[in-house]
């Protein structure tokens, strides 16, 4: 238990006892785990993509599945971009005693770096089964994949935290 009697204790609802500025770094500590964890998933895609265009079959594409790669190839970028951003505000802002504006910004690009990885990940397999089996299949495999993304990423989380919270989400 911290005792600093100049620190203003910032006691909410989960019991814990601290001040401002060791919940902001413990949420700092929390969001840059989440991100690691995106991170390494994106990178890997990222280097799959990059790797598709040295690939002998690669000149096999049709140019609509050059430019789907080619928009899998930026939203990857994005992923990557929006994912580092936060320790990029981090940077900027070190020592500046705005720890809670770094963790509000960080969990927004957290949010939207999910929202750029879910539709890389759709889209890197209906790239993958539109090359392999045709479109049709391609669409199926997306869709279904999408649809479990939005079960896992969106309806599970919500659904648990309105039971939480016992509907005051």
């Amino acid at each position: 238990m911290h005792t600093d009697p100049a620190q203003p204790r910032n006691d909410t609802s989960d019991g814990r006892d601290e001040t401002a500025a060791e919940r902001a770094d413990r949420n700092w500590n929390e969001v840059l785990q989440e991100l690691r964890v995106l991170q390494t998933g994106t990178q890997i895609l990222t280097g799959f993509l990059l790797a598709l265009a040295f690939q002998p079959a690669f000149a096999d594409l049709d140019d609509g599945q050059r430019a789907f790669y080619l928009a899998l190839v930026v939203i990857s970028a994005v992923s990557a971009i929006v994912a580092l951003a936060p320790v990029a505000l981090h940077r900027v802002l070190f020592r500046q005693r705005a720890k809670g504006s770094v963790v509000r910004y960080g969990h927004v690009a957290l949010l939207s770096a999910l929202l750029t990885v879910s539709l890389l990940l759709a889209g890197v397999v209906a790239f993958v089964f539109d090359v392999v089996v045709g479109w049709p299949l391609a669409a199926v495999a997306a869709g279904s994949l999408a649809a479990l993304i939005l079960v896992l990423w969106v309806v599970m989380p919500v659904t648990i935290r309105v039971r939480h919270t016992g509907g005051d989400a």
